[in-house]
């Protein structure tokens, strides 16, 4: 079964072709960083125009380099239907709407979160076994998610208020990083001290699985303060700082996911997200996962947003024939996984 899938939640235009939800013919990715880094965050309006004017070439380019007919070969459309920016979403979802009426297709609405951890089938000639914890960190989600099995799951806990990717945007902001913020504390948190700043791990301690990384983003800015600006002159204490901030929200994700490890007895973990991509996280927790869990971590340019992942979720929605008529299907900025 071919799925053609379209991604365009947040400031990436993707468009993917996916084979039996594991197989990926093209997954390609449009990205608009340069856009958004003068303004050292995503601007809304910037980021649909930006989709508007990448859509259509992108899905050229997919169905050339596959050497693909859309009416003859796709089987159905698989289109990310929220959580989201409003005005990206409806550009994605217009387009597979258009298709789908045009070329008489199924039509898959998918959630962008759901669609996170399906990065763990692609590629993959192992793929995970239920129940799996899922645990995906992006720049506006961060949640804990027991997988019993395609599309059965249970949102044992979320972040109350910054994502740990937001949380990462807005440290590297204070500390003149640049953007994306992921990339830039990573970088500088290589040549720095983790443990030269007290940071706090917030409601690490807590008997539940919810996140909160606002207190943690106060904390860092207090301490800048503090330092009267010294951060525009002392590369080594942005490095420090950096490597404390990252250390503290690592050490959070990591607690957290292991307590809930040790309560639902998973067998499969999967990782997913921006966030993601991050090397300590990643490191840290293959070192301290249990050994019968088995650890799914995609790689880097499946961790970030693409159409790839869509595709792969959508397949298993396709097998349960859950479509959905291109009248009904409405973008939902506010998705949750149910």
């Amino acid at each position: 079964m071919l799925i053609l899938a379209l991604e365009t939640s947040c400031d990436e235009t993707a468009v993917a072709v996916i084979r039996d939800g594991k197989e990926i013919l093209s997954n390609l990715v449009a990205s608009q960083i340069d856009l958004h880094k003068e303004f050292g965050g995503i601007v809304p309006e910037i980021a649909a125009r930006a989709h508007t004017e990448k859509m259509i070439p992108l899905l050229k380019k997919v169905v050339t380099d596959c050497n693909l007919s859309l009416q003859n070969d796709i089987d159905a459309i698989a289109v990310t239907f929220g959580p989201g920016l409003v005005g990206s979403l409806l550009v994605g979802l217009s387009t597979a709407k258009a298709l789908a009426y045009s070329l008489n297709k199924k039509l898959i609405g998918v959630n962008h979160i759901e669609a996170h951890l399906y990065a763990a089938w692609l590629e993959e000639n192992s793929p995970p076994k239920f129940p799996a914890l899922g645990l995906v960190v992006s720049g506006g989600h961060t949640e804990l998610v027991l997988m019993k099995d395609h599309g059965k799951y249970k949102l044992l806990g979320a972040t109350l208020d910054d994502a740990a990717g937001e949380a990462f945007d807005k440290v590297a902001k204070l500390l003149g990083l640049g953007y994306p913020g992921g990339p830039a504390i990573s970088e500088a948190a290589r040549k720095g001290n983790p443990d030269k700043f007290d940071l706090p791990r917030p409601m690490l301690e807590q008997d539940n699985f919810d996140f909160s990384f606002a207190g943690l983003k106060t904390a860092v800015l207090y301490l800048i303060r503090g330092d009267r600006g010294k951060t525009k002159n002392d590369k080594g204490f942005a490095q420090d700082m950096a490597a404390s901030f990252q250390k503290a929200v690592v050490d959070t994700l990591v607690g957290k996911t292991l307590k809930a490890i040790k309560k639902y007895q998973p067998k499969s973990f999967i990782l997913g997200g921006g966030v993601a991509a991050n090397l300590e996280l990643r490191k840290t927790l293959k070192e301290k996962l249990p050994n019968d869990v088995k650890f799914y971590c995609p790689p880097i340019e499946l961790c970030t947003d693409n159409a790839a992942i869509v595709g792969a979720n959508g397949y298993f929605k396709a097998k349960n024939k859950e479509f959905i008529s291109w009248k009904d299907l409405k973008v939902d900025p506010v998705a949750e996984i149910e």
